[in-house]
């Protein structure tokens, strides 16, 4: 579908920060808030923590069709998935040309037939897709002042749903210290009936929030969603019991994807 025309802003944000400090390359939307981080001398590798976390969709949808992201950012989720998930489409959603001109900078491949970076609106272009479009959602969109209402609203969530196929993901990265914090995972739940885990402290104050569409009634639950309740259920959403556990749990099924 054509991306959604971006409606006209009264104000215009500060321009995103990219600093070099010997191999290190981040993009800063306020001093000192790291939102993006690569490696000069290995591009594609994930750096920070919250983004290992957001690979752990691997387990409840290891081999996806078609992955969409909210958030371009430094491009660390969509160059890691275009290399390791070989036979899936990636389409990113993102609101600012000025993040969007970077994508050279952070050694973002140009767009092909499987990947394509869209300027839009991703509440607006979720809202208008066809429906069950994407396997996984990831769902990583922040602005200075962190996660926008638009991307944590009972309607996102429902229009997020409705655009996955069924026993598709939704990743949602979500600050625990957000005051909405609490709220959107609530909303996240109910969009989802129920059908949300997360492995605690995997990624610090990102809260990584796994939500998966059910599959049509009266068919049998497939591998993922049975890994799910398993997390939430039987593991109480601990995971492996400890923060650090759960880190290396992350890097982990990194490294397996990088290798499989």
């Amino acid at each position: 579908m054509p991306a959604p025309e971006l409606p006209p802003t009264s104000s215009t944000p500060p321009a995103p920060i990219v600093s070099t400090r010997g191999d290190r390359r981040t993009l800063e939307f306020t001093p000192g808030d790291i939102q993006s981080e690569m490696r000069l001398s290995r591009p594609g590798a994930l750096v920070l923590s919250y983004a290992r976390a957001m690979m752990c969709f691997a387990l409840l949808a290891p081999r996806p069709r078609h992955i969409v992201m909210v958030g371009l950012g430094g491009g660390s989720l969509a160059k890691f998935c275009h290399r390791y998930f070989p036979r899936a489409r990636i389409t990113v959603l993102e609101v600012r040309a000025d993040v969007i001109a970077l994508r050279d900078q952070f050694q973002v491949p140009p767009d092909d037939a499987r990947l394509r970076v869209l300027h839009c609106d991703a509440a607006a272009w979720l809202a208008h897709t066809d429906a069950a479009v994407a396997d996984v959602l990831l769902v990583d969109g922040f602005d200075a002042a962190g996660l926008p209402p638009a991307l944590s609203s009972a309607a996102f969530y429902a229009h997020c749903r409705r655009a996955l196929r069924p026993g598709g993901v939704l990743v949602a990265n979500i600050f625990t210290y957000d005051p909405d914090y609490v709220s959107a995972v609530q909303r996240l739940q109910a969009a989802f009936d129920g059908a949300v885990c997360w492995l605690a402290g995997i990624a610090g104050n990102n809260q990584i929030l796994f939500a998966q569409r059910a599959p049509p009634a009266g068919a049998a639950p497939g591998h993922s969603l049975r890994c799910l309740h398993f997390l939430r259920d039987r593991l109480g959403n601990r995971g492996l019991g400890a923060a650090s556990l759960n880190r290396l749990l992350a890097r982990v099924v990194v490294a397996w994807l990088s290798k499989r």
